[in-house]
């Protein structure tokens, strides 16, 4: 099973928000520097697995937005 880049970008934005309640609560430093660390190197990771995404489109930026395309 291929796990998609936008696990890891999930994965990541919830280890920062876990890092960011950790300091609220006064956790020991330690716990909390070794979940920074491991959250710099996910995130490399996590930049590799986005640039290196086996995704085309065949949208172009004259297509405009999705969301609100132009008539």
């Amino acid at each position: 099973m291929k796990i998609s880049a936008h696990f890891y970008v999930i994965v990541s934005s919830l280890l920062l928000a876990t890092v960011a309640v950790m300091v609220f609560y006064n956790v020991s430093y330690p716990v909390v520097f070794y979940t920074v660390l491991f959250g710099q190197v996910f995130w490399l990771f996590t930049v590799y697995k986005v640039l290196t995404d086996d995704y085309s489109t065949d949208k172009t930026f004259d297509d405009w937005y999705e969301d609100n395309p132009m008539k």
